[in-house]
């Protein structure tokens, strides 16, 4: 019998992974992941701003960034705005740095969906590349003719699966994003 678990957990971790990136994109909507991929040179290194800050929301259009250490607000500031990805402009009053979320027009909103609709693809390409290496590993195996059969038809169901669940987050972040 051919184990197919190592592959679904492979697949697993690619559908988590394009969920992440999902998160990411922004809706109109403040959210706090939105600024997860924001790198900030504090200490004499970059490090990821959830470890120099803390990050919530206020007000559902509002992004309140509170540094452990005051000093690193400017260095926050400046990573903030040139993430020319976000289109962000945040202040700051000295302790708190606030980032409003300006709303979104209709073609940016068209703009951030087609974006995201290249991290679909991404994923399904990797989805698709842990099918082919389940295949070599399944013409490599010595099984019975019938027994190679139904192993590949249960890996392509479960590319298939896992290409429908990408597609439906994506459906579903795509509302979210033209959503007014």
């Amino acid at each position: 019998m051919f184990d197919t678990a190592n592959y679904k957990k492979e697949m697993t971790v690619a559908l988590d992974r394009f969920k992440d990136e999902l998160k990411k994109v922004r809706t109109g909507r403040a959210h706090p992941d939105m600024l997860v991929g924001v790198k900030v040179e504090a200490y004499g290194q970059w490090m990821p701003l959830n470890q120099v800050a803390n990050v919530t929301v206020s007000g559902g259009t509002m992004l309140l960034v509170t540094p452990y250490d005051p000093s690193t607000i400017p260095a926050i500031s400046n990573a903030i705005r040139s993430d020319s990805s976000l289109g962000l402009n945040p202040s700051d009053d000295g302790r708190v740095i606030r980032v409003p979320i300006p709303p979104l027009t209709e073609e940016r909103r068209k703009e951030i969906v087609k974006t995201a609709s290249k991290s679909v693809e991404d994923a399904k390409v990797k989805v698709r590349n842990i099918r082919e290496d389940a295949r070599k590993d399944l013409k490599a195996a010595e099984l019975p003719e019938d027994a190679k059969k139904r192993a590949e038809k249960d890996i392509d169901d479960l590319t298939k699966s896992f290409n429908d669940q990408i597609d439906s987050a994506f459906k579903e972040k795509e509302k979210d994003i033209m959503q007014i």
